[in-house]
């Protein structure tokens, strides 16, 4: 176990843009990704948000544009149910820990910057082969020892009572919550 979670979902853009974030401070190696539904109830395939809720998203987005302003960011036509990805990337960083963590950071960049669906499986089927993955691996695959990893991951995010994304916890049970600072984690990488 690495000393430090990070709890995310790949349809929260504070969630891709710490990602991204951890990536630039070059952490990702000391970093256990676990992927949670933060919206399990939203439907497949993606719907198109209009109303208060396309307000919300555009509302989101402008605010990880302000507070991270060199990320490629988009405003999606609404947000996907991220069940199958989530699933696919688990099986992923069962299977191969490098390039788990290269096919999850493209399904941040997929849904982000090209407005893909992560709850369409022939979009997941592609991008795990342009990871060096064959399709049937990460999308029909379902090894008992990867379920149980997915409950493992969304009880262990439970048991924190925060219950939002992105949520970074170090091995001593401090957390961060949100798209933070440079500065902020720094010090939190450095133990203060």
């Amino acid at each position: 176990m690495n000393g430090y979670t990070l709890y995310s979902d790949f349809n929260c853009p504070f969630c891709y843009a710490l990602h991204e974030r951890l990536h630039g401070l070059d952490v990702m190696d000391q970093i256990e990704w676990q992927g949670v539904q933060h919206a399990p109830y939203l439907p497949v395939p993606m719907m198109t948000w209009g109303g208060h809720l396309g307000v919300e998203l555009k509302q989101e987005v402008e605010m990880v544009r302000r507070l991270a302003p060199d990320l490629p960011i988009i405003v999606p036509t609404g947000k996907p149910n991220t069940g199958r990805a989530i699933a696919s990337a688990a099986r992923a960083l069962h299977l191969d820990r490098l390039r788990g963590r290269l096919f999850v950071r493209a399904l941040y960049r997929l849904f982000w910057c090209d407005g893909q669906d992560l709850s369409d499986q022939e979009v997941l089927r592609e991008e795990a082969v342009r990871q060096g993955f064959t399709g049937d691996q990460l999308i029909e695959s379902a090894a008992p020892s990867v379920e149980r990893l997915l409950t493992r991951w969304n009880d262990q995010w439970e048991q924190t009572e925060h219950q939002g994304v992105p949520l970074l916890q170090r091995s001593d049970g401090q957390m961060l919550v949100g798209l933070l600072p440079r500065e902020t984690l720094h010090m939190f990488f450095a133990g203060t």
